[in-house]
């Protein structure tokens, strides 16, 4: 059994020991998302830390609000009022003298003073796997190692913030999210896919009284035990990790977090009854119950044919503004906006030029997003691209400079090296460097 589970490839072993940690537990709570590549222990090795700005942390939390297939920066946050570039978008007057959005983003309008906007975010990749990946990673993806997500490095460096929930959770994103990357599979975020159902499969079968799991677990950790110690893996240990996390979850009060019926129904209506509007909601509860970060996924941007028709652009860009800004709004009233960094972002920008079709195409040149709480200074934009929204301009932001920005909120080193298991070195942030002016 042995010799034929180690001559087994990593998906084949995988779903192997899922298939026994069901059959063995009754449950099905188990890391779906887990990607074993390098295994090693990230911070192993590495060199000293000489990053003398690295802060102490002015965000506890992140909300990572992404923009899935490229939010039009000229439609939404970097007007070109005048130019034949603008197209039918209409410029709205903000909170704040001399900002303008986009007319389909009123209720965000309203609270640009909590809003650092930034204008001039570019970037060299032009295609949604590559921009999605290096927007999670600021690393451009190769077939021979994954890197983590912030939320991953977050949890490595910083340990978990709350006991019982899990501290890294994706509302609704795509299957192809870089996870943990080479780090522990424990790093790695809990999808939840649909934000009315919580946290799926947390309740044990009724068979299954409290003695005999406990029995069944200890029944495991004697078969475990001469393999642990005959192959000393951390994908193997992570597993006798993750029952004991499992087993710690579901029998925690916090698990309430996620149902959302605990919320009246006017504020959930006041967020949106759909998915991206509810993920807001439930991204709010989790801040509550001091889990750590929480990225919510919004689709929709993709808009190659028909921009302005069908109301396609109103439609997301209205879900975008009213939940976002319920959310911003929320976290101001219950005193954890300046505790929670709350980020919009997206892979790239979308053409100045409208096609043939009437929409835009993948335009990496430039493209806008947003900071708000946090430590983060609002009420101003950041940069700006050029009269027609073809390229940044002035204050020019590299993907890795937005995730530094980031990692330097939540108190992140950004000079120290963690190693993988092949001996190579990592930044939290690659070579990005932070927005400091954005903090004062």
């Amino acid at each position: 059994m042995l010799s034929q589970l180690k001559s087994l490839d990593f998906v084949s072993r995988r779903s192997l020991l899922e298939y026994a940690a069901k059959a063995m537990l009754g449950v099905t709570v188990l890391p779906g998302a887990m990607a074993f590549g390098d295994d090693k222990a990230a911070g192993k090795g590495s060199k000293k830390d000489d990053d003398k700005s690295s802060p102490t942390g002015t965000a506890k939390h992140v909300i990572f609000l992404y923009m899935n297939g490229a939010m039009t920066h000229l439609d939404t946050f970097d007007l070109k009022p005048g130019r034949e570039t603008q197209g039918d978008t209409k410029g709205i007057s903000t909170s704040v003298s001399g900002m303008q959005f986009g007319e389909t983003l009123p209720e965000l309008a309203k609270l640009a003073k909590e809003l650092a906007v930034i204008r001039s975010l570019h970037t060299e990749t032009g295609d949604h796997e590559g921009g999605r990946y290096l927007l999670r990673t600021s690393y451009k993806e190769i077939a021979s190692i994954r890197h983590p997500g912030m939320g991953a490095w977050a949890l490595k460096v910083l340990g978990k913030q709350n006991r019982t929930l899990p501290d890294n959770v994706l509302i609704g994103g795509e299957a192809r999210h870089p996870g943990a990357g080479f780090l522990e599979p424990a790093f790695t975020p809990v999808p939840i896919g649909d934000p009315n159902s919580g946290l799926q499969n947390t309740v044990t079968p009724k068979y299954l009284t409290e003695s005999s799991f406990e029995k069944r677990m200890e029944l495991i950790d004697k078969f475990d035990s001469s393999f642990r110690k005959k192959y000393p893996q951390k994908q193997v240990e992570a597993y006798g990790e993750f029952y004991r996390q499992a087993n710690q979850l579901v029998h925690s009060e916090e698990l309430k977090a996620f149902d959302l019926g605990q919320e009246k129904a006017e504020v959930r209506d006041k967020y949106g009854r759909d998915q991206f509007g509810q993920g807001c909601l439930l991204a709010r509860r989790l801040v509550e119950h001091n889990v750590r970060f929480i990225e919510i996924g919004l689709g929709g941007w993709d808009m190659h044919t028909d921009l302005y028709e069908n109301a396609k652009l109103p439609r997301v860009a209205g879900t975008l503004d009213r939940a976002a800004s319920v959310l911003i709004s929320d976290l101001k009233e219950k005193g954890l906006l300046k505790n929670t960094l709350v980020v919009l972002g997206t892979e790239f920008g979308r053409s100045p030029r409208l096609n043939q079709n009437g929409g835009r195409d993948h335009h990496p040149g430039a493209f806008s997003g947003f900071l708000a709480g946090g430590g983060v200074k609002g009420g101003r934009f950041y940069g700006k691209s050029d009269k027609d929204g073809f390229s940044a301009e002035e204050d020019d932001v590299t993907v890795g400079d937005f995730n530094a920005t980031i990692a330097h909120a939540l108190g992140l080193p950004l000079t120290k090296e963690f190693f993988s298991k092949s001996g190579r070195p990592f930044k939290v942030a690659h070579d990005g460097k932070p927005i400091l002016s954005l903090f004062s």
